[in-house]
């Protein structure tokens, strides 16, 4: 089994390059031809994700972050949302890399199999960088008026932040 799983990839392509070779299809140019469309859709992608990473970096750089972490941690506990959490439900939506950070950070402080680790586990796994991905296809499809797409998302990850906390408590008290 092993052994076969491991001619799978270089079969695929034995298989690409010999339907070319037979269809006659100039390998090297159509390559050159994807590469440059790719290029097309990065460079019309690129404002959109510049623009995403600075305000990102500033919003966590400025201490804003905390401060919207402190103001939002009784709501945040009325929705059942522990409020050691607030940083990452706050900062999933916006950077996955960030995130991350956050979710090292939990994980280190207060350990993987605890409640708050458990926890965060499942936020990382069943939520999504929400304004990066609307920014990667919103630009990349070429749409211009995205303007319920901000917050059915932000609804779509409040519900998720929301279950996961549910989930956790739930299946693995």
């Amino acid at each position: 089994m092993s052994f076969l799983s491991n001619l799978v990839i270089p079969l695929v392509l034995c298989a690409i390059f010999g339907v070319a070779l037979v269809q006659k299809v100039d390998i090297l140019s159509a390559f050159s031809h994807g590469v440059l469309e790719g290029l097309k859709i990065v460079l019309d992608m690129f404002p959109a994700l510049m623009l995403l990473t600075v305000a990102i970096g500033m919003f966590e750089s400025s201490g804003a972050l905390e401060l919207l972490s402190r103001a939002l941690s009784a709501p945040a506990v009325a929705l059942g949302l522990p409020a050691e959490l607030l940083p990452l439900t706050l900062l999933r939506p916006l950077s996955g890399s960030g995130a991350l950070v956050v979710f090292e950070n939990t994980l280190s402080q207060y350990g993987p199999d605890s409640l708050l680790g458990r926890i965060a586990s499942v936020m990382m796994g069943s939520t999504e960088t929400t304004f990066y991905t609307i920014a990667l296809y919103c630009s990349a499809a070429g749409i211009k008026k995205s303007r319920y797409a901000a917050p059915a998302s932000l609804c779509a990850d409040l519900m998720g932040f929301c279950a996961s906390v549910m989930a956790v408590r739930i299946l693995l008290p």
